[in-house]
């Protein structure tokens, strides 16, 4: 599995090779040529390396999956990761201490923490995020997500807000109630 990735991908199970090639085309499309897109231990998940700002590739994903949104067949969810560690509490605990200043004082944030192939505990793994963090908590609408993608030797970290994850179902939703 590629232990440098800037975009984890979800597909169904099963789906992972062709969900591969149909990212593989669509970045091509949106001018990203440059990417490596691989398999991971866990079943309907791939991890990619783009030579762009992840934010920056949703933002162009989205703009082709708001157009073409019925061409996607494969892809479900694209999530931006901004750094990568070694799964460790230490190790996460700094990668987010990096991140903490995306956070501004007056913004309120959450931990969300998607586990996968470890026997460490989530409330371990929340805690050791949120210590990095000196800022007001909103478990229900905050504004930002600290998000902890653990894939088992590897974890992946990012602050996003709602929209920086690129769900093609919500987009089809949308189109389908003419709001896209």
């Amino acid at each position: 599995m590629l232990r440098d990735f800037n975009l984890l991908i979800l597909t169904g199970r099963g789906n992972e090779s062709k969900c591969s090639s149909e990212l593989w085309f669509i970045l091509r499309e949106v001018g990203i040529s440059e990417q490596v897109i691989d398999r991971t231990d866990f079943s309907g998940l791939l991890v990619a390396k783009v030579n762009v700002d992840p934010f920056k590739a949703i933002k162009m994903l989205r703009e082709y999956v708001v157009k073409r949104p019925w061409d996607i067949r494969y892809l479900l969810k694209v999530t931006p990761i901004e750094i990568v560690v070694d799964t460790s509490l230490g190790n996460i605990f700094e990668a987010a201490k990096k991140l903490a200043s995306k956070i501004s004082e007056e913004e309120t944030y959450r931990v969300t923490v998607n586990k996968r192939g470890v026997d460490l505990e989530t409330s371990s793994l929340v805690e050791a995020a949120a210590k990095a963090v000196n800022r007001k908590v909103d478990l229900k609408k905050p504004d930002k997500i600290l998000l902890v993608e653990v894939l088992g030797s590897v974890t992946g970290l990012s602050v996003v807000r709602e929209e920086d994850i690129l769900s093609i179902s919500k987009i089809k939703e949308r189109y389908l109630k003419g709001e896209e």
